[in-house]
């Protein structure tokens, strides 16, 4: 059965495969190309461990340190990555053909407050019964409603029918 493989890097005697080594010591001072042993035993009697941070050079770089730390501080970058990272969520706002002044005003404030947040904004025009043979009407709305977002957003997806809906999306500039 294959021995499953360990994440992050290689230390201590997991290095296989190597005869040399570019030493880089406790201190960060560049101690060129060691044997591979020779760097262990340097880093066993300094009490600490030699850990390969690039592997793909030739020869491969190897590092005296403190491994339970190391992979500590990258745990808490990888943390403080995902903790910055911000996902863009689809909102969505549903509009009909025949929508009054003020329901259209109060959908216009909701979209507005969406991409002050960052949000994409997928307006949907739902038709129903005999709407269906005014299209033209949802057309002009989502036109209206493009012009009034001109200055927050841009078109990501042009106005299309999906079945007896107009679909149209916004994204924050």
């Amino acid at each position: 059965m294959p021995v499953p493989q360990k994440e992050g890097p290689r230390a201590n005697r997991d290095i296989r495969g190597v005869r040399e080594v570019q030493l880089i010591d406790q201190d960060g001072q560049n101690k060129g190309v060691v044997p591979f042993f020779d760097a262990l035993k340097i880093a066993e009697e300094a009490g600490l461990d030699l850990v390969e941070i690039a592997p793909n050079s030739t020869p491969p770089v190897a590092k005296i340190l403190d491994y339970g730390k190391f992979r500590f501080n990258e745990q808490k970058k990888q943390a403080e990555a995902r903790k910055k990272q911000k996902t863009v969520e689809v909102k969505e706002i549903k509009l009909r053909p025949g929508i009054d002044r003020h329901d259209y005003d109060v959908k216009m404030k909701a979209v507005q407050r969406f991409f002050e947040e960052g949000d994409k904004v997928k307006v949907t025009l739902r038709f129903r019964g005999r709407e269906m043979a005014h299209t033209d009407l949802g057309v002009r709305l989502l036109e209206r409603v493009k012009a009034d977002t001109a200055t927050l957003a841009k078109v990501e997806s042009e106005p299309m029918m999906e079945g007896r809906q107009m679909i149209m999306i916004l994204a924050p500039r």
